[in-house]
């Protein structure tokens, strides 16, 4: 397992490291000096104080001091993460878009701050890899869509090998990008690569669709998707279906 760490970083130096953290995916602690907002379904504050400040990869995030087991705040799965420095603090927040919330979390001192690849294979099974997903796509095309018919995996292309290269039931060629975790930004930018060195590589005649698969989607990832064209498929990389998902608690 990877682990990043900074000891007393500057406001800025734990920008980048948390920036960076947000993109791989990481999980995150923040612990140091700082205020807490919440608004939402209903609003609280809290004072300065020492605290431990947890980001899951799946969007949780919780506000933990020095009592007791459950978080003195808390947003659950589905969230986005931010990170920026204002007047002096560094700034995290974690938002919620419906119901629309927002954990505001001011850092006056950072003390430590670490950032972990929790996806190592080395330390943690991986039922459920994108290999995995790979293999249930090329078993299974129907699940990307009706007449999908994949035709290479990792095939080549000028911005990389692509993980599954197929064409739709009119003949048009579909770029397939896999991700065995829910994902952002970073995800659509590395498909709408693909579709365009593929565009190039076929000729301005040739329109590529390009399908991002994955568990699910930050809101930021969907908004790029529709902006740009590509789409979006649901797959669960253990089962190759649908996730199931839990109502809101």
């Amino acid at each position: 397992m990877t682990v990043t760490t900074l000891h007393r970083p500057a406001h800025r130096d734990a920008l980048v490291h948390l920036e960076d953290a947000f993109r791989r995916g990481d999980l995150v602690t923040v612990f140091g000096q700082c205020a807490v907002e919440y608004e939402g379904r209903a609003s609280s504050s809290l004072g300065p104080g020492d605290r431990l400040l947890l980001l899951k990869p799946d969007g949780s995030a919780l506000v933990h001091t020095d009592e007791g087991r459950t978080p003195v705040n808390w947003q659950p799965p589905g969230c986005d993460h931010f990170a920026s420095v204002r007047e002096g603090s560094l700034r995290v927040r974690s938002v919620r878009r419906s119901p629309a919330e927002l954990l505001d979390v001011r850092f006056d001192r950072v003390h430590h701050l670490a950032a972990y690849d929790v996806t190592d294979p080395d330390d943690l099974d991986l039922r459920g890899s994108e290999a995995d997903l790979k293999e249930h796509v090329v078993t299974h095309p129907e699940r990307i869509e009706p007449g999908f018919e994949p035709l290479a995996t990792e095939r080549e292309t000028a911005a990389g090998p692509m993980d599954v290269f197929g064409e739709d039931a009119a003949g048009r060629p579909v770029a397939v990008e896999l991700k065995r975790r829910r994902v952002g930004p970073d995800a659509v930018g590395q498909l709408r690569r693909y579709v365009d060195a593929l565009e190039r590589e076929l000729g301005d005649d040739e329109t590529v669709r390009g399908v991002l698969v994955a568990p699910s989607v930050t809101d930021r990832a969907a908004a790029l998707l529709d902006r740009d064209g590509l789409e979006f498929v649901a797959l669960d990389p253990t089962t190759g279906r649908p996730p199931a998902h839990e109502d809101d608690a």
